[in-house]
């Protein structure tokens, strides 16, 4: 690990770049915590010192985007309200109820994951109410879009190319992606595409369970709450479209 006493003398055109890069990596470490960070555990993170730890947050911090607590602990400050305003937003809001609705039918976890480059990212994450053992995540997980229902599903979305892999060709034509232990293992995954739609990511609904009989009647459901959305989006096909399959 550097220090920056032992960084060159000699600045690099790429410092800005690297500066944006660790403040923003600063920002993702506060906003996904769930009790704040500390200027330590941001330094440990970054592989920085924690004078440069404390530059990164504090200008964070003047652009309200991250706010320091009683206990000198970092949490999301009231700028990061401003920035998430927008097509995730509404797309979180519309589907919220609705999956919620999902998970407490099926008795299992049910998530909204959109495309983020190569990355599935889970932008709201619902837990049954009324399942006794069920799979826990936290919103702002991630995985490779190469794996996992979810991953699968979101490549469908994009223009069919002859390098496409044989499950997403599959998922193509099917409408939907299922999988067994390909991210959490031993767990079924089962997701659904929402429709395409100009100003907003490619996005799913996504259901994971450890019972093989919810993966298989979890489909007519999920099928049915992406309608849902679709309709409240004012995108897609309608519920009657989805029934009528």
């Amino acid at each position: 690990m550097s220090s920056a006493a032992e960084e060159p003398p000699t600045r690099s055109r790429n410092v800005g770049t690297q500066t944006l890069a660790r403040g923003l990596r600063a920002l993702e470490l506060v906003a996904t915590s769930t009790d704040g960070v500390s200027i330590q555990n941001v330094a440990a993170a970054l592989g920085v010192h924690r004078t440069v730890a404390y530059r990164l947050l504090s200008t964070l911090s003047d652009f309200r985007l991250v706010t320091r607590g009683p206990d000198g602990r970092f949490l999301p400050g009231a700028g990061l309200t401003a920035l998430s305003q927008g097509t995730l937003t509404s797309l979180r809001e519309v589907a919220s109820p609705l999956l919620r609705t999902l998970a407490n039918e099926l008795g299992s976890t049910v998530s909204l994951l959109v495309a983020e480059g190569e990355e599935a990212v889970a932008i709201a994450v619902v837990e049954p109410v009324n399942a006794r053992y069920h799979v826990s995540f936290r919103e702002g997980s991630r995985h490779p879009l190469d794996r996992g229902s979810a991953g699968i599903a979101l490549q469908t979305l994009s223009p069919p190319r002859p390098t496409d892999p044989t499950d997403v060709s599959r998922a193509r034509e099917l409408g939907f992606a299922s999988t067994h232990g390909q991210v959490e293992p031993g767990a079924y995954g089962i997701a659904v595409p929402l429709p395409a739609r100009s100003g907003m990511p490619a996005a799913c609904v996504n259901v994971i369970t450890y019972r093989a009989d919810v993966a298989e009647r979890a489909l007519g459901p999920v099928r049915q709450t992406v309608a849902h959305i679709a309709e409240a989006l004012g995108a897609g096909p309608t519920l009657d479209d989805v029934t009528a399959e």
